[in-house]
């Protein structure tokens, strides 16, 4: 077995921190940003990762399983999620400086709200350079994973996707905050320009697989040069982010498929 990970803080606040998981041998590993769910609130932590990371570093990746300010821990007020996403995902430099990082294969996988964030840190270079949310040097991103992703923050709100949580996490519907929701949704930052990876269970009844459907649809209509959708036939909300399910085989292939 790989040995535990590294608790390592990546900003001051007490909610910015990841665990390092580093695989046995000398390196350098290609790295997987970790991004768990949870509906953008403080109900789920990073702990919900630890098994998946475990096995993906089992696999001979790092995995970063980073942890982020959400909806009622103090100070979530936006875009303070968003920001933390993309300080951890920058930290990945830092951490090559002391641990065996294969920067040029950096990926970012997450799940439902954290799919969510796994995609849009893989294309907020999209945004403009005085946007805060684009950072002062994004790091390149090889590919993306979105594992039953929100991946339009405007449609989750109709499909009733987390009780409407995105509403609260850009703090106002889209005819009150457009501009947040351009900034902020990865379907209306498409195309992306980046590897991505989407794959569905067609038994999630959390987040349907329409969300992903309809994302990859309009991904393929904006001239997307390299995305794929996995329906996971029988699998549901949590099945894809879980080693001991019978559908994990095919999740894990997915990934290292992109990750490599």
């Amino acid at each position: 077995m790989p040995p535990g990970p590294l608790r390592i803080s990546y900003g001051s606040g007490p909610l910015q921190f990841g665990d390092l998981r580093l695989p046995k041998g000398p390196g350098p590993f290609p790295v997987i940003v970790v991004l768990h769910g949870g509906c953008w609130i403080n109900f789920y932590g990073l702990d919900l990762m630890h098994d998946m990371s475990n096995a993906l570093t089992a696999e001979g990746f790092a995995t970063w399983n980073v942890e982020y300010r959400r909806l009622s821990d103090a100070d979530s007020k936006y875009p303070n999620t968003l920001l933390d996403v993309g300080m951890a995902v920058d930290y990945v430099r830092k951490l090559a400086l002391d641990h065996p990082l294969d920067l040029a294969k950096v990926t970012t996988v997450g799940h439902s709200a954290g799919g969510h964030l796994a995609v849009w840190v893989a294309a907020r270079n999209k945004l403009s350079p005085t946007n805060p949310l684009h950072g002062s040097d994004p790091l390149p991103i090889k590919a993306t994973v979105a594992l039953a992703g929100v991946l339009d923050l405007a449609e989750s709100l109709n499909l009733g996707v987390c009780n409407g949580t995105a509403s609260q996490l850009l703090e106002g519907t889209p005819s009150e905050v457009p501009v947040r929701y351009a900034e902020a949704s990865p379907r209306q930052l498409l195309p992306l320009g980046v590897v991505q990876k989407l794959v569905h269970g067609n038994a999630d009844t959390l987040v349907p697989l329409v969300m992903s459907q309809h994302y990859f649809d309009a991904a393929k209509g904006a001239g997307e040069a390299s995305i794929s959708l996995d329906v996971v036939d029988g699998a549901d909300h949590f099945d894809v982010i879980t080693p001991s399910s019978t559908k994990w085989p095919g999740v894990l292939a997915a990934i290292v498929d992109v990750a490599q």
